[in-house]
């Protein structure tokens, strides 16, 4: 028993050291029918085609959908049981963990914000257009290994599977409720006269708020950049801004996904004055900062080096402050940070809280192609890359953008008195985040994170 004991021992912590790799898929958990199979597989060899209209038509192509109807959709996870949520939770943690890993070196001493659950898609994305070689690359980083079988129709099976699921649990976060809003916009920008299969795009059209396939001249690089930016500031109704400075003149395609969360807390109020927000030990800035006041679920490590605090700012999403605590710093806690999603709420406990923390307008964008690189992964999608179930050209793949933006603030409501003011001194931890911190957002059922960042400046918005 002895034994057989210590072989568990070593194969658990074999798990534990490999988790941030790669996870073998229990793919009963997202099966599909040989019928799937040959239906997918004679509409790839049908290869229906559509060939994108420029940025300067004004009309909607009929290829970029009507996208009125699957908002009328109610989303469940009912039909999900817990094993399936907690693997694909735990599938777009552990890959938004290694972009910030990447990210929080190449923007030192900066802000970063990333959304773990729109970068995971967009590979997503990539894997339904892969094949061969490229097809399995891509599932070793997304983590899963799929069973033997026709490889056309597993990445397109088990990646649409995959984007359905991704985009039931971003659609739990929208509510009717005008203070919060949550949404997803896809853009992809081809070289004129370029196909793409018309199965990718409708792969692509339901799991997105907004989708554009347009045609744009890459060999004009100046030009190409600014009609691009152009176009998705139009479209955004300025919203996004400055999407890319610069095109690689080679590229036949170009991927920009856009998350944006915005949320006016219920409960908040903001403070009359600027408070002192220290950037660094030497350097401080006035900020608009806002309270909170309520029963929240809080921890300290058992170092001591950071706290965690726990706050729903609406029905459906919660934010998790951590700060560094006792003298210690970003530069000593980011390191610590654990690989496994659901240590994010373990051992947290309810306390009265009075929250003090700034007004947020964060905004980030990253090039995956260069993250990528960063990861000594620069051949996944580049050049070289088969991506023949996107267009029956032979397409080089250019920037791969993911912009991520979240914004929060009060809801407005004037509040004469601190909520905390009615009850006695030390009723109340305070809980003040005036000097840099880390945040996530996560949706409220699946527990999946949808947006990471760090905070050094509130009042610099990248």
């Amino acid at each position: 028993m002895t034994l057989v004991a210590d072989i568990l021992c070593l194969l658990a912590c074999l798990i534990v050291v490999t988790c941030d790799r790669v996870y073998v898929h229990p793919f009963n958990l997202f099966s599909f029918k040989k019928s799937d199979c040959d239906r997918l597989e004679k509409l790839v060899q049908e290869g229906k085609t559509i060939v994108p209209v420029s940025t300067e038509f004004q009309s909607i192509p009929e290829y970029e959908g009507d996208m009125t109807d699957s908002k009328l959709e109610v989303p469940s996870i009912n039909a999900w049981g817990k094993e399936e949520r907690g693997y694909l939770r735990d599938l777009v943690y552990v890959l938004g963990m290694r972009f910030y890993s990447a990210l929080q070196k190449a923007e030192r001493d900066q802000n970063v914000l990333l959304s773990p659950t729109s970068l995971y898609s967009s590979l997503v994305s990539f894997y339904l257009g892969a094949s061969n070689q490229t097809a399995l690359d891509l599932q070793g980083l997304l983590g899963f290994v799929p069973p033997s079988g026709n490889p056309d129709c597993t990445s397109t099976a088990i990646g649409k599977i995959f984007l359905s699921n991704l985009r039931t649990i971003e659609r739990l976060v929208n509510t009717e409720h005008e203070d919060l809003l949550f949404s997803k916009t896809l853009s992809l920008f081809s070289a004129p006269g370029i196909p793409l299969f018309q199965l990718f795009v409708e792969n692509l059209l339901p799991n997105v708020d907004a989708f554009y396939a347009r045609a744009v001249d890459f060999t004009n690089p100046g030009e190409a950049a600014k009609q691009i930016n152009a176009f998705v500031e139009a479209k955004s109704k300025g919203q996004s801004k400055g999407l890319l400075a610069d095109i690689d003149p080679s590229a036949e395609l170009l991927f920009a996904m856009d998350a944006r969360l915005a949320v006016n807390v219920t409960q908040a109020f903001q403070l009359k004055e600027p408070q002192e927000f220290w950037v660094d030990s030497n350097t401080k800035v006035s900020v608009p900062m806002l309270s909170i006041t309520g029963t929240f679920k809080y921890k300290t490590d058992a170092n001591g080096t950071f706290s965690v605090v726990e706050v729903p700012i609406s029905n459906t999403v919660l934010l998790v402050l951590l700060q560094p605590i006792n003298g210690s710093d970003l530069e000593h806690m980011e390191p610590e940070l654990t690989w496994q999603s659901s240590a994010w709420f373990q051992q947290l406990s309810s306390r009265e809280i009075k929250l003090t923390l700034p007004a947020l307008i964060i905004e980030d964008s990253s090039d995956l192609q260069e993250l990528l690189a960063d990861m000594e992964l620069p051949a996944l999608l580049g050049k070289g890359a088969d991506f023949s179930k996107i267009s029956n050209a032979s397409l080089t793949v250019g920037k791969v953008i993911n912009k991520a933006f979240f914004k929060l603030a009060s809801n407005g409501t004037d509040q004469s008195e601190d909520p905390a003011a009615q009850k006695d001194d030390g009723a109340y931890l305070d809980v003040i985040l005036n000097k840099p911190f880390l945040f996530a957002v996560f949706e409220k059922q699946s527990r999946a994170m949808l947006f990471l960042g760090r905070v050094i400046n509130p009042l610099h918005e990248e």
